[in-house]
């Protein structure tokens, strides 16, 4: 096995440090983290609660901006863009499942899945392709007109997916996405994130407590204490 080089990295962190203040206290999520992760990488990151492997995601999705260092997506520093280009940026190159969906319950399936493209210039027709499209993929179209209410734990999910899949984003990210199912359907959701990686060749980054969900992935990190522990950061597994 061989380190990745630069130029093969998608995903690059220089020595990425997250801190915050909490009272008097500050606490450093992430400290002087080296990450690399290649273009059509299946990343799942493990470790304690607190470890920081959230924090993590979240500054690779540009949700959040690291304290110090330097963090790379696709050639971009995107801890250098505006607030207004970086909210440009996250909704064309990000998409994110999260543990308990973050469906809106009063809009359908297809509905939900829409709400990223309404951010987009395009036609009604372009939009109604792209939804169709990703629902049929994530195996829920014929439950396009159904309500987060009227669905199953597992089927919301796919919805989940299908809303993170539906502007083409460059990375996919997944935080617990099989956290609140039972051991059947979490199965069926990380055979689906294994479909996207393998088929759409999708960069998939996914945090996980579960181990059996950690096998379905290329290689799996582990994060304690803010640090990366075990596998070389850069080393494909």
């Amino acid at each position: 096995m061989t380190p990745r080089t630069v130029e093969d990295a998608l995903i690059r962190c220089e020595r990425v440090t997250k801190s915050y203040r909490k009272g008097e206290n500050t606490i450093t999520p992430l400290e002087e983290l080296d990450l690399e992760v290649p273009r059509g990488d299946f990343l799942a990151l493990m470790g304690p609660s607190g470890s920081g492997k959230t924090t993590l995601l979240n500054l690779i999705a540009g949700i959040d901006r690291p304290s110090g260092g330097r963090l790379f997506v696709g050639g971009t520093d995107i801890a250098t863009l505006s607030r207004g280009r970086l909210a440009d940026w996250r909704s064309e190159h990000v998409g994110y499942v999260f543990q308990l969906y973050n469906l809106v319950p009063v809009l359908t399936a297809y509905e939900n899945v829409e709400l990223p493209l309404l951010l987009r210039t395009m036609t009604g027709d372009e939009r109604h392709r792209r939804v169709r499209t990703a629902l049929e993929l994530v195996g829920i179209a014929d439950r396009h007109d159904h309500f987060p209410r009227q669905l199953s734990g597992g089927q919301e999910q796919r919805v989940a997916i299908a809303r993170a899949i539906v502007a083409d984003p460059t990375i996919l990210v997944a935080d617990e996405p099989t956290g609140d199912l039972d051991r059947e359907s979490a199965a069926a959701i990380m055979d689906l994130l294994c479909r996207l990686n393998a088929e759409l060749g999708k960069t998939l980054i996914v945090v996980t407590h579960d181990a059996s969900c950690a096998q379905h992935a290329k290689r799996t990190l582990t994060l304690e204490k803010g640090r990366l522990i075990g596998s070389p950061a850069g080393v494909q597994a």
